[in-house]
């Protein structure tokens, strides 16, 4: 009897190792990664997980930006048990690290080189305090815009360089009789239009404007240029702009409705969906005035404080998303560009390989800066504020000179 015993309690002890064991190969990942494009690139991950004996234990929380999968977050956090990885973006990444809820990366992060081939610009949000807290996963920028290429070789085939060659452009394609410019009236999509025209009228304005929220530049008379050159932009948008999704507005170019589209390169994934080719059915360029700098946004997997037992496996994680091989499977299903600058760009296409080439170029030159219209530039109160302005001038509601004034004020108000 007592042999049987033994025999049962050593059983059991193997069973619970065991269980222990599979335990420890599993990662619980948060994020709000569900539409077909985002979805099919998350398996990438998966995949790769599984190749090296971790399995995924999937947290889906649908809702573009994430604001639905925060809420979850806390509640999980709050109940003592966060997940192992969240997909995170920009300042959020830092108010968990200030609470005190990630982990520490440093050793993998020391020992596979990420300080020499992560852009500066990423670790400001991958790092907190000196020390590695995320793993960033790609970088959309923003400053992009999407040209239907028929109408763009009807009005001569020429890609705009400045200021007055954009206005000539859409000009042109409004005697076409398409809409010049497809775009979703929603207050970030303003904002990122807003990004590239500020942007386009000088890196050091931007840095001063957006970053530095220097109230200087935030009311100067380049500041009202900027909202001119919206003012402008407005009177090529079709009336049936308002509330419309940003995905739309890419069917618009795509289905030879509109000229161009503003957009971040998520946008790409549109195109590609329709089985449209970069060079042949639409063409990628820099917004006029912004070619060698790049406004950014990256999405990062913020690693939380977990028990030993998960504390390997999410090492494991953590190397699988900066593994060159990774980055470059990806980011060419996501449409960005991968989070490391080393990664061959041989498996992009044009706009791919544009989207590496700048991004490098940019890091190199100091020129490479949060977006403000994309949360990477200033917290979401500032953010916000900022979207409050610029949608309000867009629609009309206030003059170039009132929304300087009211830019200058509300941001001193949000900090």
């Amino acid at each position: 009897m007592k042999k049987w015993m033994n025999t049962v309690a050593a059983a059991a002890m193997l069973l619970s190792t065991a269980t222990m064991a599979r335990a420890a190969e599993n990662v619980e990942v948060l994020h709000w990664w569900t539409s077909g494009g985002e979805a099919t690139a998350l398996e990438v991950l998966k995949k790769d997980l599984e190749t090296k004996g971790i399995t995924w234990s999937d947290m889906p929380v649908s809702g573009g930006g994430g604001t639905e999968a925060m809420t979850v977050l806390r509640a999980r956090v709050t109940a003592g048990n966060p997940p192992t990885a969240v997909q995170m973006l920009g300042f959020d990444i830092l108010d968990w690290a200030k609470q005190g809820a990630l982990g520490n990366l440093d050793d993998i992060a020391s020992k596979e080189g990420w300080d020499a081939v992560i852009p500066t610009a990423l670790q400001g949000f991958s790092k907190y305090d000196g020390h590695w807290i995320a793993a960033p996963v790609n970088v959309h920028s923003t400053n992009w815009i999407w040209i239907n290429k028929a109408a763009l070789d009807k009005a001569g085939g020429k890609e705009p360089a400045n200021w007055d060659e954009l206005i000539a452009l859409l000009d042109n394609f409004k005697a076409q009789g398409i809409t010049p410019i497809a775009h979703g009236g929603q207050p970030w999509q303003d904002a990122t239009i807003f990004d590239a025209v500020v942007l386009s009228l000088g890196n050091d304005f931007y840095k001063a404007a957006f970053i530095d929220l220097d109230p200087k530049a935030l009311g100067s008379d380049k500041m009202k240029e900027a909202f001119d050159r919206m003012t402008k932009l407005r009177g090529y948008v079709d009336d049936n702009f308002s509330g419309r999704d940003w995905n739309l507005a890419s069917a618009m170019v795509i289905e030879n409705k509109a000229g161009l589209q503003f957009m971040g390169d998520w946008a790409k994934g549109e195109f590609v969906k329709a089985k449209k080719e970069p060079g042949k059915d639409f063409v990628c360029m820099r917004f006029p005035g912004t070619q060698g700098s790049v406004t950014f946004n990256s999405d990062q997997f913020a690693m939380f404080k977990v028990s030993d037992a998960q504390r390997a496996p999410q090492l494991v994680m953590a190397s699988a998303i900066e593994s060159p091989t990774f980055q470059s499977a990806f980011n060419v299903v996501k449409g960005s560009a991968p989070a490391r600058t080393d990664v061959p760009d041989t498996a992009f296409d044009a706009c791919g390989k544009k989207a590496i080439k700048d991004l490098a170029e940019a890091n190199k030159a100091g020129t490479l800066y949060g977006s403000m219209a994309h949360g990477h530039a200033n917290p979401a109160a500032v953010k916000n504020a900022i979207y409050d302005v610029v949608t309000r001038e867009f629609n009309g509601d206030l003059t170039s000179d009132e929304a300087v004034k009211e830019l200058v004020s509300a941001v001193a108000a949000a900090q």
